[in-house]
Order: C-alpha cells, then structure tokens, then sequence
C-alpha cells in the first residue's frame, strides 16, 4: 500500500520474509518516520507517513508486509505520538514509550529522523524502553484535559490580579487613596462598579475604564476556574472515591496522582514504580564500607509536590502521622529526613488506592460504552 508522503530507502529489500517486525517510530507534528526490524535487529526499511487515520493505517500495512509486527517503540506517546499509540494498540500492537536520545549520544553519533526511529526499534529489541505508555482513553484523560484548561485559567487569573494592582500603583491620587488597602475580592467588587464612558476624555476616566476591563477579565476566569473545578470534582469522584477518602488527599491532589498514573496503573507494575515516578524512592549512594541512600531528584514534580503537601497536612491533623513524627524524632531523624520517609509511604498507599479504583472505573467506562453501542444498534 502506498501512502502520500511515504519514502523507503534504495538498496533496501521490502520482500524480506521475518518471523517478527519490530517497529521504531520518530514522531512529529505533521509527520511520522517509522523503520521496521527483524529480530535479529536487521533492517527492513524506512516509511514516512502523514500524521493522519489514513497514514496509520498505511504505516501498519506496511510494517505487515515484513511479517507479524510484535512490538512498537514509539517516542512521545504522550504528545506527537498520542494518536499513533492509540491507533496501534487498537491493531493489537503491543506499544512501548522510548525516550528520547541522550545529547551525548547525539554529538558522538549525529541526528536524523531515520536514526531515531531506528534506535526506538532497538531499544525495544534491546529491552531499554521506558515502559508500557499511558492508554489514554478514559475518566484520567479527562482530568487531564481539564487540568490542563484549569492551570492557564488560573494563571491568567493571577496575571490579572497583578495587573489590576499594577494600574492601581499610577492611578490618579484621590481614586489610589479610595481603593488603598483593600483586598484582592474588595478591589474587584470595588472597580466592577466603575461606570466610565465609552470614549475617556481623561487619566482618571481612563484608569477605570482600564480597571474595570481588567476585573471583567478576573470575574470571568473566576467563573471558567469554578465550572472547571466542578467537572474535576465529579470525575475524580466517579474515577477514585477512595482516594479522596484518604487523610489530607483533596481532589486537586487526587487528580494530580491519577494523571501520572494513567487510565492503566497497573503499566507500573509495583509501587516501587509508581514511587519512583513520583520522585519519592530512594537512591542508593553506597560506596565501600558507607551504606547510605540519597534524595531522589527525578520523576513527576508535580506529584512529588501533591505528595509533599498531602504530608504537610498529615503532620498538622493526622494523630498517626504525628505519632509517627514524634517517634521518628527521637531516633535522631531530622524533619526533611521524617519527610522523606512519608511521601513513600503515602505513595504507596495511594498506589493501592489507584490500581483498584481506576480498574474499576476503566470497565465501568467500556460498560457504559458497550451499552451505548448496543442501544444504537
């Protein structure tokens, strides 16, 4: 099959009968570079293809022209290469994320799109993918969307507090002396009173025409934060009841932890994992006769951070938690230390939490997609 768009390289056999094809996929914004391996890690050809259903669909009939395609390795599942993931687990082609090369390797070997998508393809054959990515098809992929609308909602929101407070700052004397002192809500209630003309003719009429635009734009973020806010409310709700349950675990932070873990938790694996990508687990820096483990500086930040602040609110009301603090005290630990040790643990409970919950609420989801389906039909 031949799809627009496409390249295969000169001299390369297509005719080469393999038991396995192992795909590696260079993703990109308008386009996508695939090579197919056999798996002796031989290679069967190049294939670019169009960021469309159609060029999918011509990107697997071509990887099928080699043999069974057992495996894909596909770098950024969760931005440029989101659709081709979905479409290739729907074709039962068992998806791995590959990260991207390291800049070392980069400056000893060169870039290309071909060379990328050939080191996914070997990565996957070598074992050295970064794991199963993120199914995207469920409640958590809500979450993320409107999480994602809610974060520059409120961002934007901020920025027009501090402009409204920046106007205020040059404003004429008499309107400064009026609104010195107040509140952010107080000022906002305060200039969506400000009745100025359609055409200022002055500094003052102008500074609350200004003003007043600028609380409109506030009041209606305000609005859109709050819908936003009771679509995440129901979601989390429906998804994962028994993690807001947990001490100190909001819906802000639960949605937080159902992000990174996906609508497939169980793509982790163990708690460890989930610790890991979190942020939480720690390091071991042993060297010789010393015995000691580090902070661990990576994984999800944002998670790191839900974890930090479920503990904060623990050590103030949970009695558990401050006996454990008071024991942990006494045995000589510091409270960074103390900290540290509680992110794990609370990590690990939510992972219990997560891959109950979310399983449930992913075959509630196909059910209710099963009886839609059937109603139509």
């Amino acid at each position: 099959m031949t799809v627009a768009g496409s390249k295969q390289r000169c001299g390369e056999d297509s005719g080469i009968g393999t038991e396995e094809v192992v795909l590696g996929v260079d993703t990109h914004l308008e386009f996508h570079v695939a090579v197919a391996l056999d798996g002796l890690g031989r290679r069967l050809g190049e294939l670019a293809v169009p960021t469309t259903e159609r060029g999918y669909e011509g990107l697997v009939s071509w990887a099928e022209g080699f043999g069974h395609v057992g495996r894909a390795g596909v770098e950024g599942t969760s931005s440029y290469g989101a659709g081709l993931a979905r479409h290739l687990k729907a074709a039962q082609i068992p998806v791995f994320e590959v990260e991207r090369p390291k800049r070392r390797h980069l400056r000893r070997r060169g870039k290309s799109d071909s060379r990328d998508a050939e080191g996914a393809a070997r990565a996957v054959l070598a074992g050295e993918t970064a794991g199963v990515p993120k199914s995207g098809d469920g409640r958590v992929e809500m979450v993320r969307v409107l999480r994602t609308a809610r974060r520059s909602a409120v961002k934007a929101r901020t920025q027009a507090a501090n402009q409204l407070r920046g106007v205020l700052v040059t404003a004429p004397e008499a309107m400064r002396h009026r609104l010195r002192g107040l509140s952010t809500k107080e000022l906002v209630a305060a200039a969506a009173r400000f009745r100025p003309g359609d055409h200022p003719e002055d500094v003052d009429e102008a500074t609350r025409f200004a003003l007043r635009s600028v609380v409109r734009r506030y009041q209606y973020l305000s609005e859109e934060i709050a819908k936003l806010d009771a679509q995440l409310c129901r979601l989390v709700a429906q998804t994962a009841p028994e993690l807001t349950s947990l001490p100190g675990v909001g819906t802000d932070h639960a949605a937080t932890l159902l992000v990174v873990a996906g609508d497939n938790p169980q793509r982790l694996g163990s708690e460890a994992s989930f610790a890991s990508l979190c942020g939480v687990s720690p390091v071991e820096a042993s060297s010789g006769k010393v015995v000691r483990h580090r902070l661990n500086r990576g994984g999800n930040r944002d998670a790191n951070r839900a974890l930090h602040l479920i503990c904060v609110v623990r050590m103030r009301v949970d009695e558990r938690t401050r006996a454990y603090v008071v024991r942990r005290t006494a045995e000589g630990k510091s409270r960074r230390e103390i900290m540290r040790c509680l992110k794990r643990y609370v990590a690990r409970e939510v992972y219990r939490v997560l891959t109950s919950s979310v399983g449930r609420a992913g075959s509630s989801v196909d059910g209710d997609r099963a009886s839609a389906v059937t109603s139509v039909t």
